[in-house]
């Protein structure tokens, strides 16, 4: 019999028994929910293995501290079960959308896709949660009856948290809220505000740890002074290493508690009896306090400005962005330098869309690399060094 915990379900959860169901209708799974079952099919994906050489801000290959999509999707992934096991929502359901969350992301974090866009400029951009939906709907290719990964429609719901109207009409049910101006269901939310959670505070985390910003920049900050006020009025002597540690864990708590907190009493006002009614809400329920939103923009705007704006992080941005554009224009230029499976993907797409699919197949490869990858890659085509048989072999 399917494990299922229904019976301990808000009224207004996803329920893994009342589904939207399948691309492709299958058996309810023996011993497992089917929100478990997309958790698992995501977990032993090809795309999944490769986050953790794909990375966050730092290039994979500057050192082995730094967060990586994998170890990011893992901690968002713990935040969103505790979030939703508080708010008496599907634990399963949102673990699955934190771990697939980030599975179309490029290599080189935010620079890839931002060149990686550009180079897609006239073919339909590149956005990388359309990305993930497309790796998870088509891209995955190892099961006997479809393509993908067949996950649920909530799952794939939550995966997709922004979407253009143009793009939206093209996807069917999952693009519809965006078209009706509905809401996704509340996994989808928080899970959607763990990955902001995760991702700002671990970058505090990196940045100094890499040495680009400084405790006493960051004492500017209202959310990371408070704790570390705290934190060094009881613990007078801590080493630097682990007081970080601890102002940072402090940080993601109070951020949590008062997700929590705010959530349940928005819940509580709206008076919900069933998803429908958390899907024709005006505006998501799953939030934070006015008075943590703004210090966690005042973090954000931090971030943006002293962290990803470094001169560090912008030279290495840079080269990223040339490695994804110098690919990205010699295998449009000639596929033969493709590995021949990929270009039979690409020339499939070509014969239907023509050059529009030739792009989104080049895209597809490049989207799938790793940051080593990448430059690997690279390096086989670019580099008059390797020029031996043996070194231009993928």
């Amino acid at each position: 019999m399917a494990n299922t915990y229904s019976s301990n379900l808000k009224s207004y959860a996803c329920n893994d028994t009342k589904s939207r169901g399948r691309l492709f209708a299958e058996d309810t799974p023996v011993y497992r929910n089917n929100y478990q079952r997309d958790r698992d099919r995501i977990i032993h994906s090809a795309a999944f293995r490769r986050l953790e050489y794909k990375t966050q801000v730092f290039v994979n290959h500057e050192g082995d501290l730094f967060r990586t999509r994998l170890t990011h999707s893992l901690e968002v992934a713990q935040i969103a079960r505790s979030i939703a096991r508080e708010l008496g929502l599907h634990e399963d359901l949102a673990e699955a959308i934190a771990l697939s969350h980030d599975l179309g992301h490029t290599p080189f974090g935010h620079a890839g896709q931002t060149a990686l866009n550009q180079c897609m400029k006239d073919h339909g951009g590149f956005e990388h949660n359309l990305q993930s939906l497309r790796v998870v709907d088509k891209l995955e290719q190892k099961y006997a009856d479809f393509d993908g990964l067949n996950l649920t429609f909530e799952t794939r719901e939550g995966i997709l948290k922004h979407c253009s109207l143009v793009n939206a009409t093209k996807l069917g049910d999952v693009g519809q809220r965006f078209v009706d101006k509905t809401q996704p269901s509340l996994e989808a939310q928080l899970t959607d505000l763990s990955d902001e959670t995760a991702y700002n505070n671990h970058d505090v985390d990196d940045g100094l740890r890499y040495g680009l910003i400084t405790i006493d920049e960051l004492l500017d900050i209202e959310l990371f002074k408070t704790q570390h006020d705290i934190v060094t009025k009881k613990h007078s002597s801590l080493s630097q290493r682990r007081m970080i540690h601890e102002i940072i864990r402090r940080m993601i708590n109070v951020m949590v508690v008062d997700l929590i907190d705010t959530s349940r009493k928005n819940i509580e006002q709206a008076e919900l009896k069933t998803i429908d009614d958390v899907r024709q809400q005006h505006q998501p329920l799953i939030s934070f306090s006015e008075n943590m939103t703004a210090q966690k923009l005042e973090l954000k705007q931090f971030l943006r400005t002293r962290l990803y704006q470094h001169y560090q992080v912008h030279r290495m941005s840079k080269k990223a962005g040339a490695i994804i554009q110098a690919l990205f224009d010699a295998f449009m230029d000639d596929t033969r330098i493709l590995h021949p499976e990929t270009r039979e993907s690409c020339i499939e797409l070509e014969k239907t869309r023509g050059d529009a699919g030739l792009a989104r197949g080049v895209a597809d490869y490049i989207a799938g690399m790793t940051d080593r990858y990448a430059i690997v890659e690279y390096e086989r085509i670019f580099n008059p060094r390797q020029l031996s048989f043996a070194s231009l072999i993928p």
